[in-house]
Parts: structure tokens; sequence; C-alpha cells
């Protein structure tokens, strides 16, 4: 089983504009919203690629009412805990031209309630894989990453990071199966200037040699490179087509990733099919299907 952990998810409201005026009432041109967080995010390009997964994290109110029902599906366990008090939060995205984001803070999560989805994470066996994507909310504590992997730390289960800094640095002793830095975060990392394909793989073999296995690079308009547990190189590039959308791409490529994994057990097709799931959210409003994942296999 594959199991996603979202400890912060949201309802992401899109609105469409032809301009945004600041001091008047603007009028949309269209709407749109999705269930989002970045490990609901790898739950439904799973589902697309046929794979079935368990999401874990915490909903409150009406919007975690909605989002649990949202995404449940015959692909989708939706196991989380309720909170008491408060909403999930409701991402504003603002497209007028320009993109502008308005990300809420969500509910507030307690001591008791951690250790509740802490519970929930034991049970996951040997030979399941656990992807724990995102930042924590400002209302939990900042090691809330090592609490759950610590849990789990002695069982034979594939663990997926994809976070920043601090978050990404204190799961590398934990030995994770994959994580998934972009070139900037890379660069924020180690506090340099990444300006060549040698310093990327460089730097990813520093974050192998503090434990990671595989080390997954996206580089936005250049693509993407994978450093294996072997010490392979792999490459990717991009899609010509119009981009519709960066949300949720590095989500779907961690997704497409972990299921070509399962699927060939090779490096190359996993990411392969990662890229081709990046690509497809790119070129869609929203994320990835499973009609546009196999028409872009095709073309890598």
């Amino acid at each position: 089983m594959i199991y996603t952990v979202t400890l912060n998810p949201s309802i992401d409201y899109i609105v469409r504009l032809d301009e945004l005026k600041s001091g008047i009432t603007n009028r949309t041109i269209a709407e749109e919203y999705y269930y989002g967080g970045k490990g609901i995010n790898v739950s439904c390009v799973l589902a697309e690629l046929d794979l079935e997964s368990t999401a874990f994290g915490f909903v409150a109110g009406f919007t975690g009412e909605a989002i649990e029902k949202g995404i449940r599906n015959d692909k989708i366990i939706t196991d989380f805990i309720k909170l008491k008090d408060g909403i999930s939060r409701i991402n504003i995205k603002i497209k007028a031209g320009e993109e502008t984001e308005i990300n809420c803070q969500g509910p507030h999560i307690e001591d008791s309630e951690l250790d509740r989805l802490i519970a929930k994470v034991e049970r996951i066996a040997d030979g399941d894989t656990i992807v724990i994507a995102g930042n924590v909310p400002n209302t939990m504590p900042d090691d809330v990453y090592e609490r759950i992997l610590e849990r789990i730390k002695h069982k034979n289960v594939r663990i997926v990071v994809d976070a920043t800094k601090k978050l990404l640095l204190n799961s590398l002793k934990y030995k994770p199966f994959l994580i998934k830095p972009n070139r900037q975060e890379l660069s924020e990392i180690f506090g340099v200037e990444i300006q060549s394909e040698e310093d990327i793989e460089k730097y990813a073999n520093s974050l192998q040699s503090m434990g990671a296995k595989n080390v997954l690079i996206s580089l936005g308009g250049d693509g993407a490179m994978l450093i294996d547990e072997f010490g392979n190189k792999h490459k990717a590039g991009v899609l010509k087509g119009k981009v519709l959308n960066t949300v949720g791409s590095g989500d779907s490529m961690v997704a497409g990733f972990i299921a070509g994994y399962e699927k060939e057990k090779d490096y190359s097709y996993a990411l392969k099919l990662g890229s081709a799931c990046g690509n497809a959210t790119a070129f869609l409003s929203g994320l990835a299907t499973k009609e546009k994942i196999n028409e872009l296999l095709a073309e890598f």
C-alpha cells in the first residue's frame, strides 16, 4: 500500500480575470476549484495511474468534509484525522496575466491530534510506501516529519520526502528512498548558486552522502535529473506545449516516479513516467489525467 501524508490540505479556489485592479470590485471571467495539498495531489495522480493509496492528514469543518468526499474514490482511501475546531483552509489563486496566490494558515492542530496521526502511521507495514510532502503548518512542531519517520524506522518502508530546507535535511537520517528538491531548493540548502549540470550532480551526491538513496531534481523548463542509488545519472527534457498550470506539477512527477518504479523496478522508466505526469499537469488546468499521461508518455 502507498500512504500519503498531507498535514494542511486545502481547497484551491482559482479565479480568472482579464485584469486585477486594486481598490475596486473585480468580476471574474471563470472560476475553478481543486482539492489541494501535496500528498493529496500525489494520491490523485496515483489513482489516474491505477494505483491505490491511503490519504492521511488533518481536515476540519465543512471544507474538510468537502475535501474528504471530493478525493475519495475506488483508488483513494481517505483516513484523515477530523479536527474539533476550525476549518480546512481555502487558498485563492488569482490569474490575471500574472498569477497571485493567497495561501491561508489552516486550523490549529493539538498535540493529541498529532499523536492520533502518528498512531495511524505506525500501522504501515514492511513493503509499503509513505509519501510525506509539503510544509508544516505554523501550529505544529517543526520536527513533525522526524516524529513520523521515527516510528517506522525499523520497518522496511519506502520513504518519499518532498519538502524544503530543514524539513528535508532532517529526514535524511531515515534514508529516504526518494527526495525531490528543485534547483532553487538545492541552491538554498547548500547556500550556493547552482549554474551547471555538474553543480546539480555534485550537490545531489552530497544529499546522498547524508542518507538519501535517489535524488530527483526538477529543473523547470530544463526538465529533470535523477541521480539514482547506484550513482547513475538520468535526464528527461520537457515537451513543447502551452503551460496552463504549474501547481501540482512536481507532485505529479513524484506520483509518476513511484508508479513507474512500482511497475518496472527501473529508474529510467520511473523518471520517464514521472516526467510525463509532470508535463501532463502543466498542460492541463488541473492535475494530470490518465489520457494526457499516456499521450505524453509516448513522446518521451
